[in-house]
């Protein structure tokens, strides 16, 4: 534990968000991405910041590493690409599908016994391919459905009950926001639902940054630490094949880094070092290329992080610019536009 008191949690208040990217056409600012930027010194100071970093917010899928330490700390037996598979907002592929079943067949349970949202697969092309075979939505293909089978096998092993899991009285519910507030260093300001279901916490993006370092920075064999090595040894099995944020954990040695829906991200070194980033418009395009530049900021080598700079904006087939970060962020820009 980090601390028996957690400071108060952030206020809940419309984010003081401010300009991170331009999205410039042929040398013209034809766009701007409003967000908020924090980057933590190997200290857990504040080096940089950009728009409003203490405003309550809801870290979406970029709190599922937290999520996995509570479940670890109730005594989930998990290690390796399952763990990670518990920790992923995954891409529906038959590997992703595959571990699910195994952790609820070690749980004893199967697919009806999960309280997710019946979804098609994340990724598009693993998507098209269930549409051409006519298969339809379900519990296991959702992006959270290791989540949620561990989820199951945590109160399972505690003889917690288990079709009321994603209650946020359960135990199991209250166990994870003990954790995040032991974690980000501060109460939770507001629960609601999240899109698969579960209960869905708002903290700060400064919050948010800290508990990700606080995870790297764990002593070996804690829980903390056992889900950052999961997630960074089968990083594949935290997200899925092409996706950024698999790439970028295997670009830069060490790094732990999850996304969120609406333009979340966050990641952190072994140092300490972190960096969280909120998109105000939800924007992919966008947090990429600012979680990269907020990176180069901490410290990342920016040649590990030129493939992350942003795709090229396209006019007639060809490029014609980029989504830039802003200057205040990224003073030597990883990508040149158009």
């Amino acid at each position: 534990m980090y601390s028996s008191s957690p400071a108060a949690a952030p206020v809940v208040r419309e984010p003081l968000h401010a300009p991170v990217a331009h999205l410039v056409r042929g040398g013209v600012v034809e766009g701007v991405h409003y967000g908020s930027v924090v980057v933590l010194g190997a200290d857990g100071q504040v080096q940089f910041q950009l728009g409003d970093i203490e405003a309550a917010f809801y870290p979406r899928s970029a709190l599922k590493p937290v999520q996995a330490v509570a479940m670890l700390r109730a005594g989930l037996p998990l290690d390796g690409e399952l763990l990670s598979l518990a920790a992923a907002s995954h891409s529906g592929e038959e590997r992703h599908l595959a571990g699910t079943r195994r952790i609820l067949e070690l749980a004893g349970l199967g697919e009806d016994d999960l309280r997710n949202v019946p979804d098609m697969p994340y990724d598009p092309v693993v998507r098209d391919t269930w549409v051409r075979e006519g298969r339809l939505p379900s519990r296991l293909a959702q992006n959270c459905s290791g989540k949620h089978a561990a989820m199951l096998w945590t109160a399972r092993l505690n003889n917690w009950s288990l079709a009321d899991y994603l209650d946020p009285a359960h135990p199991l519910q209250q166990a994870v926001a003990e954790i995040v507030e032991d974690l980000t260093g501060q109460r939770i300001a507001r629960v609601t639902v999240d899109g698969c279901g579960a209960p869905l916490f708002s903290i700060s993006l400064h919050g948010l940054a800290r508990a990700a370092a606080r995870i790297t920075t764990a002593a070996p064999g804690t829980p903390e630490a056992r889900v950052a090595d999961a997630m960074r040894e089968h990083a594949e099995m935290a997200s899925g094949s092409g996706r950024d944020v698999s790439a970028l954990m295997r670009a830069v040695p060490g790094l732990l880094a999850k996304d969120g829906f609406e333009g979340v991200q966050v990641a952190a070194l072994p140092d300490g070092r972190a960096i969280a980033v909120k998109i105000a418009d939800g924007a992919n395009r966008a947090r990429v290329p600012v979680a990269a530049a907020a990176l180069a900021r901490a410290g990342v080598d920016p040649e590990l992080l030129t493939a992350f700079a942003g795709e090229p904006l396209l006019g007639g087939g060809e490029p014609v610019g980029c989504v830039r970060p802003v200057r205040a962020l990224d003073p030597v820009p990883l990508t040149v536009c158009a």
